[in-house]
């Protein structure tokens, strides 16, 4: 391939925001350490929105890998249970359908706040999850 950069775009909720926006900074330098471009950022109002976007870059030849930033916090129902579980099943559905790396940064469900809050690294490995996945797939498909 003539050209190996890899181009991502990240999909970020905004719903707990003073967690998910620096996930959203951590990723991008982390995109960029890594020899990535960040081509597009759409933010989204919460992860059940999510896959939409992700589905919409997927379609884009510009995008190598969609790399997905948010938190499900743990309420007083098993809502963040159910949010998780449908929200990862089309984040996984959409990447077979399209051959294209999908990385999951959502962290969660059953998580606290401060648990959230301790986890907003965990943006770095869903970057180095998409990095690495274009790569193993463009091997794949040289041969």
């Amino acid at each position: 391939m003539a050209d190996d950069t890899i181009r991502l775009a990240l999909v970020v909720t905004e719903f707990n925001r003073d967690i998910t926006y620096p996930m959203e900074k951590l990723a991008e330098t982390h995109a960029r350490d890594m020899g990535a471009e960040v081509v597009e950022k759409v933010l989204v109002p919460g992860s059940f929105e999510v896959p939409l976007a992700v589905k919409e870059l997927l379609e884009r030849d510009d995008v190598d890998a969609v790399v997905t930033l948010g938190a499900i916090i743990k309420g007083a129902t098993d809502h963040d249970q159910v949010i998780a579980q449908q929200v990862f099943r089309k984040l996984e559905d959409l990447m077979l359908e399209y051959g294209k790396p999908v990385a999951l940064g959502i962290s969660g469900p059953g998580m606290t706040r401060a648990e959230a809050q301790e986890r907003v690294k965990y943006a770095k490995r869903a970057v180095e999850a998409a990095v690495k996945m274009v790569r193993r797939m463009r091997e794949l498909r040289s041969g």
